[in-house]
């Protein structure tokens, strides 16, 4: 009887694939729990988005119109996808219902009350400039130039710096209440 060598080579195989599953299995439960802990941030600052809005003054133009829906428009990359659009539903400001857009560019004569300037440092910089001094309430995410709200996290929370001279730059009045839960603000400057 000849003896038999066990075959390391299929042994090997097998442990490779098993390791590739495992290790599989982890990536994807690590992609969830980052998910997890995205997507608060997210929703958070969604929900930022419209209740600023509470807080601001705009021109009478700049609804485009007495009956037109209050717009929150997406400018660039949407790091928010759905959930902005939950976090909107049924809501409404000033008795008009909330809308959201998403625009690849900035359109200064789009009634766009609320604007998210998203993507790289480039894309944000060309938004900004497009829309400055329209009646716009422009909202950046710390990654380069800074619109009026510019959000930060600091120790896991979500904050937001404040512009009020950009505001003005826009005819945007922002109230001292929305001012004073600012992390920081750059003062209006005083009118010549």
């Amino acid at each position: 009887m000849a003896s038999r060598r066990p075959d390391f080579s299929h042994r090997g195989a097998q442990r490779r694939r098993g390791a590739a599953i495992v290790s599989t299995i982890v990536l994807m439960l690590f992609a969830r729990v980052a998910d997890a802990q995205v997507a608060p941030e997210w929703a958070v600052k969604a929900s930022f988005l419209y209740k600023f809005a509470p807080f601001v003054t705009w021109p009478a133009d700049a609804f485009g119109g007495s009956d037109g829906p209050f717009a929150i428009c997406v400018v660039g990359d949407d790091p928010f996808g759905a959930v902005l659009d939950q976090a909107v539903m049924g809501q409404s400001i000033g008795g008009r219902p909330i809308v959201v857009r998403r625009m690849a560019k900035a359109d200064r004569t789009a009634p766009c009350p609320v604007l998210y300037a998203g993507g790289g440092a480039a894309q944000v910089k060309e938004t900004l400039q497009v829309v400055d001094g329209a009646p716009i309430l422009t909202v950046t995410d710390g990654a380069g130039p800074t619109g009026v709200v510019d959000f930060v996290v600091e120790d896991g929370q979500v904050h937001f710096r404040l512009d009020d001279d950009a505001a003005a730059r826009n005819g945007l009045v922002i109230s001292s209440k929305l001012l004073g839960l600012a992390v920081s603000v750059n003062r209006r400057k005083a009118a010549p």
